[in-house]
């Protein structure tokens, strides 16, 4: 009989990335990883709504913050044709705080947002990105406008996806769990989101697709 132990469901979301947060060469430079967990916790949605409170104080400084940054950021890709990496990361780590956030909210996680722009191996979400070495002058005046269409159908989904999260509320409060088919709605929904941010942002430069992931 083995005497090893059996991982954590947080242990698992790590090993479903290899611990790095990196993704897999030939994948989309933006994508949210998740992972269900077999049980969650069968009350705590009765007050996470509640007990974030202190993050939306703090996401809301970082959002200024993050105005500012993409303000100069603008300037220095129209100057250089790179978006200056520290500016980049600042503003990768506040879409992975706000994500972290409302992952929570939403339910599929049972795990408190840690209050750091950092990405923590113990998330059972996780946001994983590449720099881009290089970025077009002219895509800051640009992006916002190609990615309209996918914008739109992605704030579809992650309309469905808030729908969905409603209804396992109901699924944890009676069964601890989350079918797995809305688990997949609500992860697609922040991969979409996610995804037409860092475009519109020209963090990404690569045109989002329009696919569904199953996995």
């Amino acid at each position: 009989m083995s005497d090893t132990p059996t991982p954590t469901p947080e242990e698992q979301a790590v090993v479903a990335t290899g611990g790095t947060g990196e993704l897999v060469a030939g994948e989309y430079p933006v994508d949210v990883d998740a992972q269900l967990l077999p049980e969650y916790s069968r009350f705590m949605p009765l007050i996470k709504w509640l007990i974030v409170i202190p993050h939306y104080v703090v996401l809301f400084f970082l959002g200024i913050g993050a105005a500012f940054v993409a303000f100069i950021a603008f300037f220095a890709t129209l100057f250089t044709a790179r978006y200056p990496e520290g500016m980049w990361n600042y503003m990768y780590g506040v879409q992975r705080w706000a994500m972290r956030v409302l992952a929570y909210t939403m339910l599929i996680t049972d795990k408190y947002p840690p209050f750091t722009l950092q990405e923590t191996p113990d998330d059972t979400i996780q946001l994983q990105a590449e720099y881009p070495e290089r970025v077009s002058r002219w895509r800051p005046f640009f992006a916002w406008l190609i990615v309209i269409p996918y914008l739109i159908v992605a704030s579809l989904i992650f309309m469905v996806a808030q729908i969905c999260s409603f209804f396992a509320f109901f699924t944890i409060l009676f069964t601890k769990r989350i079918p797995e088919g809305l688990f997949n709605v609500i992860r697609n929904g922040f991969t979409w989101y996610m995804r037409a941010n860092f475009y519109s942002y020209w963090m990404s430069t690569k045109y989002p697709p329009f696919e569904w992931d199953e996995d």
